[in-house]
């Protein structure tokens, strides 16, 4: 896979947060010092697809106050266009983050109400002036889940996008504490209307869509390559998809993970190649490192498999980064994609 110069631009709208997470694997209750970045899946995204050299647009809202301004000034260093982020509200929504060890799992704790961002209403943005020149979409179901307002924002982005010929992707993300699996359904299922690239994982398409991925078993670990196929199909075949990528964890616990993914077009089944991540340090991020690299492979016109390749290794690569941001070159992936996963010190 090859590097390709591009003039294409990427359109991201999400929720901007605060992340605060627990540091030496400790529980909240015991937790007397946390780490603080800022983040946001769609800006998860937006850095990896800058440190590709892609030309990354985040539409959102901040609070015109000091951590408003420290979230833009962290979000600036990674390569990401503020143009169209608007200053609102009095607070930026907060995720805490209990980081698992072993057996026991990672929990996220959301403080969300009353955001920056869900104080917005339909017609805040210029969707025309903010899609022209533009060549991709990219929002998360995190997004609609918020409020209903968001939701119509949602779709009003969804409908400009498709004016303008901008294909447009969506990762499910389904969280049970922002939304009901029936409201998510509903809204969803809506909203694939527009969507082109659909991302999900093992559990999302069954929660939110009831469509499941045979002969899997998620909590003991076992995928079925085969029953993901099928499902593939059935999404694709169900709301006219371009494309659907789907990632593969296997969780043999909280550190230790088999990670993969698959890209169907309609015509092939593209599976990526399988990494054993033996040594967690952060997993929040893993899906959204997976899905940059589907769209820049998408984006820039690359061979199927190498894309699903590339996306599979860019995200391992992720799994060892603290904090949300996918911060690798492109030169490390193609390094682990070409066998080298050693770790040995580059010099």
């Amino acid at each position: 896979m090859k590097q390709i110069p591009s003039d294409k631009k990427v359109v991201l709208f999400g929720e901007l947060l605060m992340n605060l997470s627990t540091k030496r694997h400790e529980r909240i209750l015991q937790a007397r010092e946390l780490d603080l970045v800022y983040s946001g899946a769609e800006a998860n995204v937006g850095v990896s697809l800058a440190g590709f050299g892609i030309d990354s647009h985040i539409v959102s809202s901040v609070p015109d106050n000091a951590v408003g301004h420290a979230c833009l000034n962290y979000l600036r260093q990674f390569g990401l266009n503020l143009d169209h982020v608007r200053k609102n509200g009095s607070r930026l929504g907060i995720y805490f983050v209990e980081t698992g060890a072993a057996q026991r799992a990672s929990t996220v704790l959301y403080d969300r109400k009353g955001s920056s961002i869900t104080e917005l209403r339909p017609g805040d943005f210029d969707w025309d002036e903010i899609f022209a020149h533009k060549h991709w979409l990219h929002f998360t179901g995190t997004a609609p889940a918020l409020t209903d307002n968001m939701a119509q924002i949602t779709r009003e982005a969804c409908i400009a996008a498709s004016k303008h010929g901008v294909t447009i992707s969506c990762d499910l993300n389904f969280r049970k504490k922002l939304w009901s699996k029936e409201k998510a359904r509903e809204v969803m299922t809506g909203l694939m209307e527009y969507v082109d690239v659909l991302f999900t994982n093992e559990e999302e398409a069954e929660t939110v869509f009831g469509i499941k991925a045979a002969e899997s078993d998620i909590t003991g670990g076992k995928l079925s390559e085969r029953g993901y196929e099928a499902a593939a199909a059935t999404l694709r075949d169900t709301f006219k998809l371009k494309y659907v990528s789907i990632s593969l964890r296997e969780s043999l616990s909280a550190t230790v993970n088999n990670w993969s993914g698959v890209l169907y077009d309609g015509k092939k089944f593209y599976t990526g190649r399988k990494y054993r991540i033996d040594h967690i340090v952060n997993r929040v991020g893993g899906g959204d490192a997976y899905s940059s690299g589907i769209i820049y492979g998408l984006l820039t016109g690359q061979d199927l498999q190498e894309t699903v390749d590339f996306a599979a290794a860019s995200s391992c690569l992720k799994h060892s980064i603290h904090g949300d941001f996918n911060l690798v070159t492109f030169e490390e992936v193609l390094a682990l994609m070409s066998g080298d996963g050693s770790g040995r010190i580059q010099r």
